[in-house]
């Protein structure tokens, strides 16, 4: 039970900025619990944007300041940890260098031109797909999931991916973990699936997405290190967002105006 609890705030303190003023014993156990929080992490996050949403909507905040709002305490929760993984691999892919010089770059603290422009994208495409979804009315749940099936993303590839290299963190954590991390991890979404279950759907739009990564880093690194789980935690809330907004689109016979 310890372990259990140091692990929910260990990952606490790796995917977020909250104030956690805690010394986590950094055990084989405390990691693997951690890994299986991550989704949990996912859906704390998940309902402070629902609940800054609800608040929002009550007040009649026009919907680009909502979409706004949310973007903003979406990146400030996580410091912009993952968005780093974002602009590091865009640089090494953006390079067109080979192998070895793609991996310097990576682990160059500058962030190159290729960074920055992944970035912008990133947060335009997440930003006005967050305000499509507000405009056409979509069910605020998907608020709490989207971050929470990302970051389950993220442990599927760190688990099911080898590391390029016997070194860093993300190395550091495999050595702790096995496949059962990732189905431990899905338990608090499988419950949340039981009352909507199109919630298998964007689980396995997820499941896909990590498979498609997974071969892509293999073929393009010979394998993964901790700035691709950041960046798959990233494009899989994408991913989602993008085929939420299709799916409501659909279904939306007249949409209202803008």
């Amino acid at each position: 039970m310890k372990s259990a609890l140091f692990g929910g705030l260990l990952a606490l303190q790796f995917l977020t900025r909250l104030p956690i003023p805690v010394q986590c014993p950094w055990t084989r156990a405390t990691r693997r619990w951690a890994v299986r929080a991550y989704p949990l992490v996912g859906l704390l996050l998940g309902g402070v944007l629902l609940l800054a949403a609800q608040w929002l909507t009550w007040l009649e905040t026009p919907l680009p300041l909502i979409a706004l709002v949310l973007l903003s305490l979406w990146v400030a929760f996580s410091g912009g940890l993952h968005l780093d993984g974002v602009m590091d691999l865009a640089d090494a892919l953006g390079s067109n260098q080979p192998l070895a010089r793609r991996w310097e770059i990576m682990k160059d603290p500058q962030i190159g031109s290729f960074g920055i422009l992944a970035l912008l994208f990133l947060l335009a495409w997440k930003g006005i797909l967050i305000w499509a979804l507000l405009r056409y009315q979509a069910p605020l749940w998907w608020l709490l999931v989207v971050p929470s099936l990302g970051r389950w993303a993220g442990v599927a590839l760190l688990v099911l991916t080898p590391c390029a290299q016997q070194k860093g963190l993300a190395w550091s954590w495999q050595q702790s973990l096995g496949g059962q991390e990732v189905v431990l991890a899905l338990l608090p979404l499988a419950l949340i699936a039981l009352v909507a279950p199109s919630l298998v759907l964007m689980g396995v739009a997820v499941a896909i997405f990590v498979v498609l990564m997974r071969m892509a880093m293999l073929r393009l690194f010979n394998g993964i290190n901790g700035d691709m789980v950041g960046a798959t935690i990233e494009g899989g809330e994408l991913w989602l967002l993008i085929l939420l907004w299709s799916w409501w689109q659909f279904a939306t016979a007249s949409p209202p105006g803008i």
